[in-house]
């Protein structure tokens, strides 16, 4: 830790929210070691998400789908990447994820231990799921020496994409979008319907904001066109761009927002990266252990007795972890941050 020049790989996770709150760990290593270079392995897709963190020297993406093993590919990466870098973090705790580092003979290599590691990481470390209670703070413990990262109280850098604007007013122009405050409805959710708050509640909400004057942007792949097109059903100023936009173009068009309201999701993770204030919505997950990384967020979560689950869909049937999740409640919460906000511009 000690060579300020040091060459580090980091093996990055599958997963949007997951590869947002990795910069934390760029930017700890980064602020520790500033003559380091940080190399990240990671799926295509994240390439323009790892693009705006400027912690990142060199993305190397992964040409393996999700779940795949692709050892050819795994193979040919490491084949380029030997002799290039002098330490390895692997943040995913599967086997497949530690094969790089390991064939590209990096010398140091280091884990949590998981899927029978042993002979592929050189430092095993156990995970204290007590101590590293955030998926955040399991990232970033793994850039620290051993001694602080157990003791689980060190600083959690937030995490700060960079935003284009040159391509933010190419998106305004593209989309036909108005000059009216925009929010932003991310109703998507990758896990399942156990995290995604019901879509007639979104469509409720984004008819009251309209009528209030707000332009209404609803965001998401191409998975969640048929949920935007039931969000925006009959409502002027009211966009679905679920499946028009890339991962790129969701960070500009998510900070040219005032405020979002989303499921927990990736997303979720790229709105509190870029400063707007966020609404975010739990169900079946749990805020405290992948809360949104910013101080400009308000937790909607009813705590029931059922929850956290962490179930793709309810084990009961009812879903009322996010069913008696309110329209009014979420409302309120917007204006009250509208108003209070009108005030400080205007003194």
């Amino acid at each position: 830790m000690a060579n300020s020049a040091q060459r580090l790989l980091v093996i990055g996770p599958s997963w949007v929210g997951d590869m947002v709150m990795a910069q934390s760990l760029f930017m700890t290593l980064k602020a520790r070691q500033p003559g380091a270079t940080i190399g990240v392995v990671a799926p295509k897709w994240s390439q323009p998400i790892l693009e705006r963190m400027p912690e990142v020297d060199e993305v190397l993406p992964l040409a393996v789908g999700h779940g795949e093993f692709g050892l050819a590919s795994r193979r040919e990466l490491a084949n380029r990447l030997r002799g290039r870098f002098d330490r390895a973090i692997v943040l995913p705790r599967s086997w497949k994820a530690a094969l790089v580092p390991f064939m590209a003979r990096i010398p140091e290599r280091i884990g949590f231990l998981g899927e029978h590691r042993y002979g592929l990481l050189k430092e095993r470390r156990k995970l204290d799921k007590q101590v590293l209670n955030q998926t955040v703070k399991r990232f970033v413990s793994l850039g620290l020496p051993l001694e602080e990262a157990a003791r689980g109280d060190f600083v959690l850098p937030k995490p700060r994409l960079q935003i284009d604007r040159d391509n933010l007013v190419n998106l305004r122009l593209n989309h036909s979008l108005s000059s009216r405050t925009a929010i932003g409805m991310m109703p998507g959710a990758e896990y399942g319907p156990a995290k995604q708050w019901p879509v007639s509640y979104f469509h409720k909400l984004a008819k009251r904001l309209v009528e209030e004057g707000f332009e209404v942007r609803v965001l998401g792949g191409a998975k969640d066109h048929p949920a935007g097109e039931e969000i925006t059903q009959g409502l002027s100023h009211a966009h679905n761009l679920c499946g028009k936009t890339q991962l790129a173009d969701a960070v500009d068009l998510l900070a040219d927002c005032r405020q979002v309201v989303t499921n927990d999701s990736g997303l979720m993770h790229v709105a509190a990266a870029v400063g707007v204030r966020v609404h975010a919505l739990y169900g079946s997950s749990s805020p405290a252990y992948t809360p949104p990384l910013t101080d400009n967020a308000v937790i909607h979560y009813l705590a029931l007795s059922c929850s956290p689950c962490f179930q793709r869909t309810c084990p009961l049937g009812h879903t009322n972890c996010l069913n008696l999740l309110s329209v009014e409640q979420v409302y309120q919460q917007i204006h009250a941050a509208h108003q209070w906000e009108s005030v400080i511009v205007n003194g």
